[in-house]
Order: structure tokens, then C-alpha cells, then sequence
């Protein structure tokens, strides 16, 4: 497993443009950005995320140069993680949970959710997308405004967290939508695990965000049970992943990390929601999205093997 520290060290050390090796992705990307031709403060924005564990995503600095099927249900997919992201930093911001990356990780799903915008985009431009699926992504777009409006007001208040909780639901909601639409498309077998595995994105972050509701003291039977259905939906969805017939050496690497990535997670889901709790979810969640990121990538990578 890596470990952030280091990663700090070696970016902080990096005088000579050396490529990191041995590091996971998104965060050997980072540092290898970040290094001794970056401007001091670029630096110090880089050591800060990567020593809170935030996510860069593998698909956030390469533009590819025509949308297919395969990467198309993977960023339709990230809008699921992303709505649930969004409201896990909000209400991080209002209990003071490692504020300052809450806010670094707010700034960089917007970011995430506009590059994958433009990114799917393109199929509309080019006639790709079915006029159904045009107007899914539309509606994606408008449920994300909202949720930007909401979240850009101080997080200052309970009613305001379970307000922003309930608009990145509804965002979900249709970033679902979408993603099963793009995946019939493919019509492929291995174009649901690329959904499925990217589904667990998600759920890393819809556990991590009713946790924090929890800790804000909202009363909600809907939290609770969505805490142990998630849980139970992220072990069982990892255990099809592992029994699919699509596997590479690279996927059964980055599932066995998965595990591991998922017993710390969970650890920290059953810790009391104190400071040291409060923060174990927080970073772990971060990590395990990473993760989970990095596998959806390789499932798409098979999909488009199988697509041509």
C-alpha cells in the first residue's frame, strides 16, 4: 500500500524531474506534474492534496480525441461518485472534518464534473448520442447547477447539509440513468462491469457522506439504512468482480488492493464519529475511491478491447 508520507517526501525531494515508480494512480500523476519545473505554490498545493489522500482523476488531464462507448459509461458514471462527493466535502466543511482538503475536494469535483460534461458532449456535437440520452445529460446538468448553488452557500447549517444531501440524491438519480443508457448501447457483457465497478465509486462516497450525516446528528431512517445496504452492496459487488470472466493481471492486482482498501474503510465506518473518526473516513474514503477509479479504468480498457 502507499504511503501518503512518502509521497510527500518524494515530491518535496524531486529536483530532477525523476518519474515516480511504485506509486498508484491518479497520485503518480500528481507528483510527476508537480515537479521541479513547478512554481512554489503549485508545490504546495500538490503536498497538500496528496497528503490528505485527495482524488485526481485518471481521466481528468488527457483529452481524448473522439468519446467512445466504453469511456463514455465510465465518465457518465464518475457523475455519480461526483454528486455524492459534493455533499460528503459539504457537510466535512460544516462538522470541520479536515476542512481545508473538504474544500480542495469540492473545487476539484466541479472541475471533474465540467471536464466530463465537455468530454460527453462531443458525442452530442457529433450525432452520437440518441436524442433520450441527449436529454439524460441535460438533466444531469441542470441537477448539478442546483447542487453547485447549494453547496456554494456556507456551510453554516444542519438544514442546509441535508438540502445539499438531497439535491446530490436527485443528481444521482439521473446520473443513473444515463450511465445504464450508454452501457445498452455497448451491448456487451463487459460493459457492466465497467458500470458496476464504477457504481462502487459511488458507494465509497455515499457511505462516507450518511456517515458524516450521522455525525451531524440529522435523523434520518433513510441514513441508516442506506449505511448498511451500501456496505453490503460494496462487499457483494466486489465479490462479482472478482468472479467475472474479464480479468488481466492488472485487475486482480487492483482488486486485491481494493480489499484491503475496503477493510480500512469499513474500519473506520464503525468507528465513533470523534475527531480521529471523523478524519479515518475522510481520508479512507478518498483512498478507496482511488481505487476503485483506477479499476473502472482497466475494465474500460477491456471493454474497449472487446469493441475494437
Amino acid at each position: 500500500m502507499f504511503d501518503l508520507a512518502q509521497g510527500v517526501e518524494m515530491l518535496r525531494c524531486n529536483n530532477t524531474g525523476i518519474r515516480f515508480q511504485g506509486v498508484p494512480m491518479p497520485v503518480r500523476e500528481l507528483l510527476n506534474r508537480f515537479s521541479a519545473d513547478a512554481m512554489p505554490c503549485q508545490r504546495r498545493v500538490a503536498v497538500q492534496w496528496v497528503a490528505a489522500g485527495i482524488l485526481l482523476p485518471t481521466w481528468a488531464n488527457g483529452a481524448q480525441a473522439q468519446m467512445g462507448l466504453s469511456g463514455a459509461i465510465n465518465y457518465a458514471g464518475w457523475f455519480r461518485a461526483l454528486s455524492q462527493r459534493m455533499a460528503k466535502a459539504y457537510c466535512q466543511q460544516y462538522l470541520q472534518v479536515l476542512p481545508g482538503a473538504a474544500v480542495d475536494v469540492m473545487g476539484l469535483a466541479r472541475k471533474m464534473v465540467q471536464s466530463g460534461s465537455n468530454e460527453l458532449a462531443r458525442g452530442m456535437q457529433s450525432g452520437q448520442w440518441p436524442a433520450d440520452v441527449g436529454r439524460q445529460l441535460a438533466d444531469v446538468q441542470k441537477q448539478f447547477a442546483l447542487l453547485n448553488q447549494l453547496t456554494a452557500v456556507p456551510a453554516t447549517q444542519t438544514a442546509l447539509v441535508v438540502a445539499a444531501s438531497e439535491q446530490a440524491d436527485r443528481t444521482l438519480l439521473v446520473a443513473q440513468t444515463v450511465t445504464e443508457s450508454i452501457e445498452k448501447m455497448a451491448q456487451a457483457p463487459s460493459a457492466r462491469l465497467v458500470n458496476l465497478a464504477g457504481r462502487q465509486r459511488m458507494l465509497s462516497q455515499r457511505l462516507a457522506k450518511n456517515y458524516f450525516l450521522n455525525a451531524a446528528k440529522v435523523e434520518s431512517k433513510v441514513v441508516q439504512a442506506q449505511l448498511v445496504a451500501d456496505a453490503a452492496d460494496f462487499r457483494q459487488a466486489l465479490q462479482t468482480l472478482k468472479t467475472a470472466p474479464v480479468s488481466t493481471p492488472a485487475i486482480r492486482n487492483e482488486l486485491e488492493l481494493a480489499d484491503s482498501q475496503w477493510l480500512f474503510f469499513d474500519s473506520a465506518l464503525r468507528r465513533p464519529a470523534d475527531e480521529a473518526g471523523l478524519s479515518a473516513v475522510a481520508t479512507t474514503s478518498e483512498r478507496l475511491l482511488g481505487v476503485m477509479d483506477k479499476l473502472t479504468s482497466l475494465y474500460e480498457a477491456a471493454l474497449r478491447e472487446v469493441l475494437g
